[in-house]
């Protein structure tokens, strides 16, 4: 839980140290002396006369106080019946629909709780948790990708070669687009016109992936409503139509845009980009990197993003030498987690988002997912933790616990899954005893301003569990 020290501490101090140095600056030091009220003021030297110098000790240093600490050991863990007899209420809410969901014990990694939890769910967006997982088992925190601009096979001719990344921005100067730490397309102009070779036709080389732009269950629609684009290996802001804005409009063609914008910096007429191939061997004229991949992978997971997860099981296909498609990544993902140790029964994947209608994800692996990363099973999960949103404060909780019932504020951290007629959670939550939990919860058939409270009351009495 990291994550919350910067977030919700770090501007707190920083006024409170502001407003310490005004208080030193008028320089009034109240003193009360036994049996009188003696004032000594030391008045600032606003005349430029010289005042006696204060003899009075040098007080103090301020010392900082951890506000996150580690949680204290705690022999006390829920029993399964208290935890049944607590979630009993809750669960039974008709505002589930079908329910899937389980509750484990995060240092033994014991099942407490469970409720059909072989079931295969419609995940939603919970389903980057395997991607995130898989991402995280196969590539080094560190992995970049690289877009390359490379001489075309004609004279006045470049081409931008695509490899994955969907965060490039051309946003102006100094403003951040709506990946912070994202390459941008000022670079590579800067770079070209460095060069000195001459441009007036842009090819965008997209043979980095193959197969279908959309997935099987995904719906034309969702492009204009802003929740995905046509998955090609570049694109500019994720293929947002306005580039700051989440549920932007998407581009119906992302790989065409960026070439469009490269050629709008350089000052060539955005018709004459197209889509082509490099030659094998072109001379290298400019080049980029995305940002590191644990960045992207807590963007991803933070804010839901469909398109970067997409981009991100394509990385892992090929590193593992398996197509950069939706099948390719599918597989991948999967062969991952298998060698993992991870029961994949019950598991249909279609994208690496959870935006298909046609996934299905039992809750039982989202929670060992989880449970392995919270406990000792699989440390190098661990940092997935402090990607998760938190409960009324950040990412898709972050307009979450935060009006009605604040149990789980703040002690809530989940990664949110919501679709049409499916809404899902999964994370961990420390309940009162000061024991970590973790929970895999889903609901189908209902809508999610249904369903979203019902699981949050859920995950809110687990926070309040003494359930001994």
């Amino acid at each position: 839980m990291a994550g919350l020290t910067k977030r919700f501490f770090g501007p707190t101090a920083g006024r409170k140290r502001r407003r310490a140095r005004i208080l030193l600056a008028l320089g009034v030091i109240v003193l009360l002396a036994t049996g009188a009220t003696a004032v000594a003021a030391i008045v600032p030297n606003v005349s430029g006369d010289s005042l006696p110098e204060a003899s009075a000790p040098e007080p103090d240093p301020v010392m900082p106080s951890p506000v996150i600490v580690p949680l204290p050991d705690s022999d006390s863990i829920p029993t399964a019946e208290g935890l049944a007899a607590a979630l009993a209420p809750v669960v039974g809410s008709e505002g589930l629909g079908t329910f899937s969901g389980a509750v484990a014990d995060a240092v033994s990694g014991e099942v407490l709780w469970s409720q059909n939890p072989d079931a295969p769910m419609t995940p939603a967006s919970t389903a980057k948790l395997l991607t995130a997982s898989a991402a995280m088992l196969t590539l080094p925190p560190e992995h970049r990708v690289l877009t390359r601009v490379v001489r075309g096979q004609v004279d006045g001719e470049i081409v931008v070669v695509a490899a994955g990344d969907p965060t490039l921005t051309a946003q102006p100067a100094g403003s951040s687009g709506y990946y912070p730490g994202a390459a941008r397309i000022d670079d590579l102009v800067e770079q070209i016109e460095r060069s000195g070779v001459e441009v007036n036709r842009i090819l965008v080389d997209t043979s980095a992936y193959t197969g279908p732009t959309m997935a099987q269950g995904w719906f034309d629609p969702d492009v204009a409503a802003g929740y995905i684009t046509p998955i090609e290996p570049i694109m500019i802001d994720g293929g947002r139509s306005i580039p700051l804005e989440d549920e932007s409009p998407r581009s119906a063609q992302p790989a065409l845009d960026a070439g469009r914008s490269l050629a709008t910096g350089l000052g060539i007429d955005p018709a004459l980009v197209a889509i082509g191939s490099a030659a094998e061997g072109s001379d290298q004229v400019a080049s980029v990197q995305s940002a590191p991949l644990r960045v992207r992978l807590g963007q991803m997971m933070q804010l839901s993003d469909n398109v970067l997860a997409e981009a991100v099981g394509r990385e892992i296909a090929i590193e593992m030498g398996l197509p950069a498609s939706f099948g390719g990544a599918v597989d991948a993902v999967s062969r991952t987690l298998n060698s993992a140790g991870y029961d994949l029964s019950g598991l249909t994947l279609h994208d690496m988002s959870g935006l298909s209608v046609d996934d299905r994800i039992p809750a039982r692996l989202l929670d060992r997912i989880v449970t392995s990363a919270a406990g000792s099973e699989r440390p190098d999960l661990r940092p997935m933790l402090d990607y998760l949103p938190v409960a009324g404060s950040t990412g898709t909780l972050s307009d979450r616990y935060a009006t009605n019932s604040r149990i789980g504020a703040g002690w809530v951290r989940a990664k949110t899954g919501t679709l049409s007629t499916a809404s899902a959670l999964a994370g961990y939550v420390v309940d009162v005893d000061g024991r970590v939990l973790t929970f895999a919860l889903m609901s189908n058939d209902q809508p999610p301003e249904v369903s979203r409270p019902a699981l949050d009351a859920v995950a809110s009495t687990l926070r309040l569990c003494g359930c001994r």
